[in-house]
C-alpha cells in the first residue's frame, strides 16, 4: 500500500538541518497548496558542532532560492567572501603556496594552458586574475555590481551558529516551517522497518512520512534506529581531530583575507578563516602523528600573541560515512550522513547538495521511495568517493618529509580510482571529459589547480605534436595579464567594499 508523503519531519538543527527545511520549503512552499508539512525538531541542550566557516560557491544560488538577501547574510552572519583557497607549505614546506581559486582558468574548455606554461606551479597565475586578487586583498565585485554577481566567481566565510539562527527565523516566518522542541528518545519501527514514530523523552511523540536525520555525528535515526553500517576513510585521510579558536581581530579596521588560508603543519594543517568581526582558526590533525599539546604549541608558534587568552576546543571525529545514505523513510544529511574532514569544505557543500535532491525528487507518494532512495544512494557513493580523492590529492604529492606526509604518499593510502586518474594524468593532465557525470563535484579546473600548484608536471613531450598552439596560449596569457591589471584598479579591498555594501542598505 502506497500512502501519501506530505509530512517531513527534519531531527536535528544547526547549519545542516535549518538549510536542509530552508531548502525543501522554499521548493514546495513556493507552489501554492502543495501540501508539504515541514517540521524541524530540535532539542535546545545540544550544542551545534559549528566550525564550518566555509563555504562553495554553490551557496550564491541556495542562499538566493531559500529567499534570503545576500546583504542581509552579510550582515546577519558577519560574512565575508570567499575566492578560493591558499595552500601554504603543502609541496615542501619551505614557504611554498598555491592557490585553488573559484574562477576556472583563461581559456578554460578551448586550450589547457599547462603545457604552454614555464613552470608549472605558476599555472594560477598565468591562467587565472583571481591570484592576484586574493593576494591583494581584494572584493570580488565593485558597488556597481548586484547581488550574488560578481566578476570573480566566490562563495562566503560566515559564522556557523548565526547562519543557522538566520536560516531558523526565515523558514519559520517566511517559510512556514513549524519548530518543536523536543529531545528524541528512540524511534520506533513499523513491521516493514520503516520509521513509525520518534519518541520524546518527555513521553509524547512525532508522526511523519519522511525523516530527515541531522543529528550530527550520533546519527540517531539511520545509523542508530535503522543499522545503516558507517564505512571508516582514515586509511586515506588520517586526520581525526582538530582543535578550534575564535580569534579577535587587533583593530577593527584590520585586513580582511579573501580567501581560505591553509598552512601545512608537521601532522596536518591549520584553517584560517577571515569573518568580519574575528578570525576563525583551527588546527586538523592526526592523533596518531600528533598529541593535542603538539597541535596547540603549532597553533600558539602560528598566531603568535594572538593567541593569549585563548582557549582551545577540542574536536574528534571519524573520518567515513555511511554505508547508505537512504534508507526506507529515512534520509541522512549533513555529519550524520558522513564527514571526512574540513579541507575545500566539502561538509555544507553535500548539505546543499542533498537537500536539494530531496527538495526537487520529493515522491508524492511512498510507492516510487525505494527508486528515488537507490538513486540518491548511487550518486551519494559516487560524490563521497570523488571528494575522498579529491581531498588526498592534496596531500599525496608532497614532497614534505615528515612521517605524516610520507605515510599520505604511500601507493597503499591512495585509493584505486585516484591512482588510475594520476596514471592517465601524467601524461596529458585532468580534461573536462574525465568529470562528465552530470553530479560532479568539483570540475577538471579544481584538479589542475591544485595537481599543477603542488608542482606535479604531466609529461606533455610524450605527444608534443598535440601543443602546437604556442602563440595562441601566448594570447591567453597576456589577456589574463591584462584583465589581472584591470581587476587590480577597478576592485575594491574587501573589508571597505563590506562597510560601504552594507552602509548603502540602511
Amino acid at each position: 500500500m502506497s500512502k501519501p508523503i506530505n509530512k517531513i519531519a527534519i531531527v536535528g538543527g544547526g547549519t545542516a538541518g535549518w538549510l536542509a527545511a530552508g531548502v525543501i520549503a522554499a521548493h514546495h512552499q513556493a507552489q501554492a497548496g502543495s501540501g508539504v508539512k515541514i517540521a524541524l525538531i530540535e532539542s535546545s541542550d545540544i550544542p551545534t558542532v559549528g566550525v564550518g566557516e566555509g563555504t562553495w560557491p554553490t551557496m550564491k544560488n541556495t542562499v538566493s532560492k531559500i529567499g534570503i538577501k545576500e546583504s542581509t547574510l552579510f550582515e546577519k552572519c558577519h560574512a565575508a567572501f570567499k575566492q578560493g583557497g591558499k595552500f601554504v607549505n603543502w609541496v615542501d614546506g619551505d614557504g611554498d603556496f598555491y592557490y585553488h581559486p573559484f574562477t576556472v582558468p583563461l581559456g578554460y574548455g578551448r586550450l589547457d594552458l599547462a603545457p604552454y606554461v614555464k613552470d608549472i606551479e605558476s599555472y594560477a597565475v598565468e591562467s587565472n586574475f583571481q591570484h592576484h586578487v586574493c593576494e591583494a586583498g581584494l572584493a570580488p565585485r565593485t558597488m556597481a555590481e548586484d547581488e550574488y554577481k560578481g566578476q570573480c566567481n566566490y562563495a562566503y566565510h560566515l559564522d556557523a551558529g548565526a547562519f543557522a539562527d538566520l536560516l531558523k527565523h526565515h523558514c519559520r516566518d517566511e517559510l512556514g516551517v513549524e519548530h518543536l522542541i523536543a529531545t528524541v528518545d528512540y524511534a520506533e519501527l513499523n513491521d516493514v522497518g520503516d520509521i513509525e514514530r520518534i519518541m520524546f523523552t518527555d513521553g509524547s511523540d512525532y508522526q511523519a512520512d519522511l525523516y530527515v536525520d541531522c543529528t550530527g555525528f550520533s546519527s540517531l535515526l539511520l545509523g542508530k534506529t535503522l543499522d545503516v553500517p558507517f564505512k571508516s576513510t582514515d586509511d586515506v585521510l588520517f586526520n581525526d581531530s582538530a582543535l578550534a579558536l575564535q580569534v579577535p581581530y587587533q583593530s577593527e579596521d584590520d585586513p580582511l583575507a579573501c580567501h581560505t588560508i591553509a598552512t601545512a603543519q608537521n601532522a596536518g594543517w591549520i584553517w584560517d578563516i577571515g569573518l568580519t568581526h574575528r578570525r576563525g582558526v583551527g588546527h586538523v590533525y592526526a592523533n596518531d602523528y600528533l598529541s593535542d599539546d603538539e597541535a596547540e604549541e603549532n597553533l600558539r608558534n602560528y598566531l603568535g600573541d594572538a593567541m593569549n587568552g585563548l582557549e582551545p576546543r577540542k574536536i574528534s571525529f571519524k573520518s567515513g560515512h555511511r554505508e547508505q545514505f537512504w534508507k526506507n523513510n529515512c534520509v541522512a544529511v549533513g555529519m550524520s550522513a558522513g564527514f571526512v574532514e574540513p579541507l575545500e569544505a566539502t561538509a555544507i557543500m553535500l548539505v546543499e547538495i542533498s537537500a536539494r535532491y530531496i527538495a526537487e525528487n520529493l515522491p508524492p507518494d511512498s510507492g516510487v521511495m525505494s527508486v528515488t532512495a537507490k538513486r540518491f544512494n548511487e550518486q551519494m557513493d559516487y560524490r563521497w568517493r570523488r571528494i575522498i580523492d579529491f581531498l588526498k590529492l592534496h596531500y599525496m604529492l608532497t614532497k614534505r618529509p615528515e612521517p605524516y606526509w610520507q605515510a599520505h604518499t604511500n601507493p597503499e593510502t591512495i585509493p584505486q580510482s585516484l591512482q588510475d586518474d594520476l596514471a592517465i594524468w601524467g601524461f596529458r593532465g585532468p580534461i573536462s571529459a574525465d568529470f562528465d557525470s552530470a553530479i560532479e563535484l568539483f570540475p577538471a579546473a579544481s584538479y589542475q589547480y591544485v595537481m599543477y600548484g603542488m608542482g606535479f608536471k604531466p609529461d606533455f613531450e610524450k605527444q608534443a605534436y598535440l601543443y602546437q598552439n604556442q602563440s595562441q596560449a601566448e594570447r591567453i596569457i597576456q589577456q589574463n595579464q591584462q584583465i589581472t591589471e584591470q581587476m587590480l584598479r577597478t576592485l575594491p579591498p574587501h573589508r571597505d567594499y563590506i562597510e560601504k555594501w552594507l552602509a548603502s542598505h540602511h
